[in-house]
């Protein structure tokens, strides 16, 4: 049986509570699609190709982590703008998105599901942005990790290699995570006593604020590290409602 979209979309609202958070672009619906679901796609970023699977798939609602708008929300619709909207128009596919409050859910957001996948046994809210926190500081089981022995995992996790400053202890207790562009929480993490920031992508100056604060910083990739909480959330939307999920991964190596 379909499932109405006004319902998955309150159960969104309701689970994410994206009123929480003054984000960087609108959270919730974006694009109004079908009024009925059967199949639900999720995805990292919006984008044509994305859109493109979508269609095959035949989904009536995408759901995504990085929105088509950003700022206060529509502007100026460009050649770009025009062929993803029509792409979504054409198919009748709703697009939602939810930036800071995937990030910052302590079940199904990005940070939580980093944590428990390096096996922590305890994490607290971290990385304040804005007065809501949207990390999680993850306290490692026994005596932790060495950093080749995390490496090593987030390597596997995240299938690809992540670049490194090795600057923190020989041992890895707790560790700051904040998924994709997370860098300038190293000196929060520094103060949280974490050993180490696991984030996204770097920036310039993270080299040398690590050395000098004596913690490792890890970048796994922007995308690589925000796959997890779309995902999760898409799964439990099937569960919850009994409609297809279908995980739509377009790799993206930044």
């Amino acid at each position: 049986m379909p499932a109405a979209a006004s319902e998955i979309l309150q159960e969104l609202d309701r689970l994410l509570e994206p009123g929480r958070f003054d984000d960087y672009g609108p959270n919730g619906l974006q694009v109004p699609g079908a009024p009925n679901i059967e199949t639900v796609a999720t995805g990292v970023s919006a984008h044509l190709e994305l859109f493109e699977r979508a269609v095959d798939e035949r989904a009536q609602l995408l759901i995504v982590h990085h929105g088509i708008f950003w700022g206060s929300g529509p502007g100026v619709i460009d050649a770009q703008l025009k062929r993803r909207l029509q792409a979504l128009f054409d198919a009748e596919i709703g697009l939602a998105a939810y930036h800071l409050p995937l990030d910052a859910h302590a079940t199904l957001g990005n940070n939580a599901l980093l944590a428990r996948a390096l096996d922590a046994v305890r994490i607290e809210p971290f990385a304040l942005h804005r007065g809501e926190p949207i990390g999680f500081v993850a306290e490692l089981d026994g005596t932790g990790a060495t950093l080749p022995e995390l490496l090593s995992r987030v390597r596997e996790l995240m299938a690809r290699e992540p670049l490194a400053f090795e600057s923190g202890p020989p041992r890895v207790r707790r560790v700051a995570i904040v998924s994709g562009a997370g860098s300038d929480y190293i000196a929060d993490a520094a103060a949280a006593g974490a050993d180490a920031l696991l984030t996204g992508e770097p920036t310039e100056r993270v080299m040398a604020q690590a050395r000098e604060l004596g913690v490792h910083f890890i970048a796994a990739g922007h995308y690589a590290t925000e796959r997890l909480g779309v995902r999760a959330l898409g799964e439990h939307l099937a569960t919850r409602f009994g409609v297809r999920h279908v995980f739509l991964d377009v790799p993206n190596p930044i």
